[in-house]
């Protein structure tokens, strides 16, 4: 029974070494010195629309590759939640994407990708 204690203790200690180290190893290295960081714009074709009427994101990427995949993202609450809505850039760097948004009233919209998120664009959703 005093044997099984120990090695109760000593695999409790073994966990709290891997889980101390788990974070620092997980951490995202930094770009090099001189390495440009990804940015990725946001242009919304109006400011207002009606439920359900199509309206355009467009944007540029820059530095990062061709056909890079973004995601347009919603502010519900404190969260940034993904829509339903990808494209990938095109070899100039650019994307166009057809939104259709059901929630009504003023919506924050920004896109996402390559490790990049676009500055926030707000669109209005009349009834």
């Amino acid at each position: 029974m005093k044997h099984l204690k120990h090695v109760s203790a000593l695999s409790g200690a073994t966990a709290l070494l891997v889980l101390s180290t788990v974070p620092a190893a997980a951490a995202p290295t930094p770009p090099a010195p001189g390495t440009p960081r990804p940015t990725l714009t946001a242009k919304a074709s109006v400011s207002s629309v009606r439920v359900a009427e199509e309206f355009r994101i467009t944007g540029e990427s820059h530095d990062m590759p061709t056909g890079t995949r973004v995601t347009l993202q919603q502010k519900q609450g404190a969260k940034w939640v993904p829509l339903p809505a990808s494209v990938n850039t095109t070899p100039q760097g650019t994307y166009n994407m057809r939104v259709v948004l059901g929630l009504e009233g003023r919506n924050a919209l920004r896109m996402t990708g390559g490790e990049a998120v676009s500055p926030v664009v707000q669109v209005t959703v009349l009834p």
